[in-house]
């Protein structure tokens, strides 16, 4: 059975153009992205993962905090540790 929008008790997953998502990245994350660059890795690809509401492009909080987490090292102890281990 499909969800129906305006019967459904869950709150529905919060979607951010792309300003809003870089601020929710900054903001609530602590992840700078500039909107520019969240735009040139929508071109480029290793961005995060967005869909288009008509000519919109919109970000699920869900996916920003994915690939914030994807783009984070493992924890370090100094800055001379091997960030890239082999």
């Amino acid at each position: 059975m499909k969800s129906d929008l305006y019967t459904s008790t869950a709150v529905p997953e919060k979607y951010y153009r792309t300003p809003a998502a870089s601020k929710f990245l900054d903001e609530e994350l602590g992840v700078p992205a500039a909107p520019r660059t969240l735009t040139k890795l929508r071109v480029t690809g290793g961005g995060p993962r967005f869909h288009r509401f008509g000519r919109n492009i919109v970000y699920s909080g869900a996916d920003l905090l994915e690939w914030a987490k994807s783009r984070l090292s493992r924890k370090l102890t100094s800055t001379s540790d091997d960030d890239h281990p082999n």
